[in-house]
């Protein structure tokens, strides 16, 4: 899985090599920094000869002269001296933070980057596979954790290894006996690491999963705020909310509680070394085997080989909690789009706006029970108009969303412009191709904005007459900023009319071959529904039109109507032919005349 990761690196590579080289200097200066006090007190202050001695840091030493001095003299030139090695180590503990941190940050935009472009290829059944709060906790909160993780292997990493190594050979140096406390205390810690990481890791799993199942709460009871408020239901939603925050508590106590009895155990391993180091060095300088000053530096040593042990138990922790993280962020970058251009011509372009069905089967799931789409066979000419009715459930988005290849078929074949779609590549089939779907959604920005969506570079005249079209240009010129309008967070400034003439409005300035309205005018009044209608017709009359629609009013004019039951067509005609002939469409259009004189 890591592998799977470390390409995003790539970007970074050099901080993320200049840190650890930063850190080894770090290290090496704050490991010699120990002995050197011993020399001052064991031979600048009891006036030991520097010449028996023993270590490579003595030759170092003697061979910078430092032999020739003694007393008061060494002392005031090995203090400057460690002075002078502070301030480089101080140095490179800068460079490697800052590196470090370079590197982990721009690690962590890759791959966020990675992660959210991977679902721009998803098709719609891909995404089905992934929760909206799961995606959000995989960009967040996971590619943080892997985020801090990585930043923590570049550094402490290499630092506590290479610490503990650099510390315990100075301290045998100093005392082999007084070592041995090391390697008796060692392998059973690094028993307990070993177990509490098996044991936490599936924890930490079923924790991030109600991380997802509380972001989907949030989510959705925060964009169904009004909802909520026209119902009075706050106090139930507290009470929910209550329950999942305390699901998601309790399982980051179970998971938690585990990795943390690996502090305790480093503690006590720990304190039992200082123990018997303090034990035993007592006897060794008691005896006159022992310096007092090589006493200190080997208790500084303890100390330093303490801290690396507590490094190496932080990065224990980190890695647990990251491998369950990288786990998740690998699924998403991992999961192979279920549509793609591999089949695709790269220069076709769709020529006109013709659309075939024939004999379509589709369902949601490959190993799914039952189609949703029985056997369509459908012939609609370019420039035609064609309305699509249908009970709830009857699969009439369904049906459209195949033309776009928003999914794919699982039987039969879509043609557009003559071809099956699969020949066109995903940007030259639904460059051709506007939908505006049931949910109308509207972002952040102002009306221009959203519009241009469209269009990008369409002229102010051209989105104008995109907007004149969908009825939407009267309300927008109303406003006291007209086009430049801030629609807010989900085009809460407008209204759900406003909304979907905006959309439609959005989809126009596209100028498609062809324009799928998805039950796209049901918020508006039958005046306006004509008008947007009249406006379709009167501006793009050679762009071929699929209406679906709840209203027989918005589909009655259209060149042809398919009506769709249970998944099938049940008849084609036009408004007259299925009103004599179509007991559904005869229902239909009854039920809303006498609702409409009941009015």
């Amino acid at each position: 899985m890591i592998k799977q990761l470390l390409p995003y690196a790539k970007k970074y590579k050099i901080p993320a090599i200049l840190s650890p080289i930063f850190i080894c200097g770090e290290v090496v200066i704050e490991v010699f920094i120990p002995y050197m006090m011993s020399v001052i007190i064991d031979c600048g202050i009891q006036g030991e000869p520097l010449s028996e001695k023993s270590g490579f840091v003595v030759d170092l030493l003697l061979r910078a002269g430092f032999g020739e001095k003694s007393g008061i003299d060494l002392v005031i030139s090995m203090g400057l001296l460690m002075v002078a090695l502070a301030i480089c180590s101080l140095l490179c503990g800068v460079g490697s933070a800052r590196c470090a941190a370079k590197a982990g940050m721009g690690f962590g935009s890759e791959v966020r980057k990675a992660l959210f472009d991977k679902v721009q290829d998803f098709s719609f059944s891909n995404i089905d596979t992934f929760s909206t709060g799961s995606l959000i906790t995989r960009m967040t909160t996971d590619i943080n954790t892997v985020q801090m993780a990585f930043m923590m292997v570049i550094r402490m990493f290499i630092r506590a290894p290479l610490m503990f190594a650099l510390a315990f050979s100075m301290a045998v140096g100093i005392n082999l006996q007084l070592s041995l406390v090391f390697l008796v205390v060692a392998p059973i810690l690094a028993v307990v690491m070993i177990f509490i990481g098996m044991k936490s890791f599936p924890r930490f799993q079923a924790m991030f999963k109600k991380y997802d199942r509380f972001n989907n709460f949030i989510q959705e009871k925060l964009i169904g705020i009004r909802v909520v408020k026209a119902y009075v239901r706050a106090r139930h939603e507290k009470e929910q909310f209550r329950i999942s925050n305390d699901e998601l508590r309790d399982s980051s106590i179970y998971a938690e509680k585990l990795i943390i009895l690996n502090g305790p155990f480093m503690t006590i391993g720990i304190s039992a070394c200082i123990l018997g180091v303090l034990y035993f060095g007592s006897r060794l300088i008691l005896a006159g085997d022992m310096a007092l000053g090589e006493m200190m530096s080997f208790i500084t040593y303890i100390q330093q080989i303490l801290m690396a042990l507590m490094m190496i138990s932080m990065i224990f922790v980190m890695t647990v909690m990251a491998r369950a993280s990288i786990s998740r962020i690998v699924e998403v970058l991992t999961t192979q789009p279920d549509i793609s251009d591999k089949d695709a011509d790269p220069d076709a372009s769709v020529t006109d706006g013709s659309v075939e069905f024939r004999n379509v089967c589709f369902k949601y799931k490959k190993d799914g029970k039952r189609n949703v789409l029985e056997h369509i066979n459908l012939r609609i000419r370019s420039g035609e108009t064609i309305g699509i009715l249908g009970g709830t459930g009857s699969a009439k988005t369904s049906l459209v969303q195949l033309i776009p290849r928003l999914y794919d078929v699982t039987e039969g074949e879509v043609l557009v412009g003559g071809k099956n779609v699969k020949e066109y590549t995903l940007l030259h089939l639904r460059e051709a191709v506007s939908m505006v779907l049931q949910n109308n959604v509207l972002f952040s920005g102002t009306i221009e904005e959203n519009l241009r969506w469209g269009d990008e570079n369409a002229s102010e005249a051209e989105v104008r007459a995109a907007a004149d079209a969908a009825a939407a240009d009267d309300f927008v010129m109303s406003f006291p900023d007209q086009y430049q309008t801030d629609l807010g967070q989900g085009g809460v400034n407008v209204s759900g009319g406003q909304k979907q003439r905006l959309c439609i409005a959005r989809a126009l300035l596209k100028k498609p071959k062809i324009l799928i309205l998805d039950d796209s005018t049901s918020a508006v009044d039958t005046a306006t529904d004509a008008k947007i209608r009249e406006g379709i017709r009167a501006k793009h009359g050679d762009m071929t039109t699929i209406i679906i629609a709840q209203r027989v009013n918005s589909i009655q004019h259209a060149d042809r109507i398919v009506v769709l039951d249970n998944g099938k067509i049940n008849a084609v005609g036009t408004h007259e032919e299925l009103l004599a002939q179509n007991k559904i469409y005869q229902e239909v259009y009854y039920s809303q005349q006498e609702g409409a004189i009941a009015g």
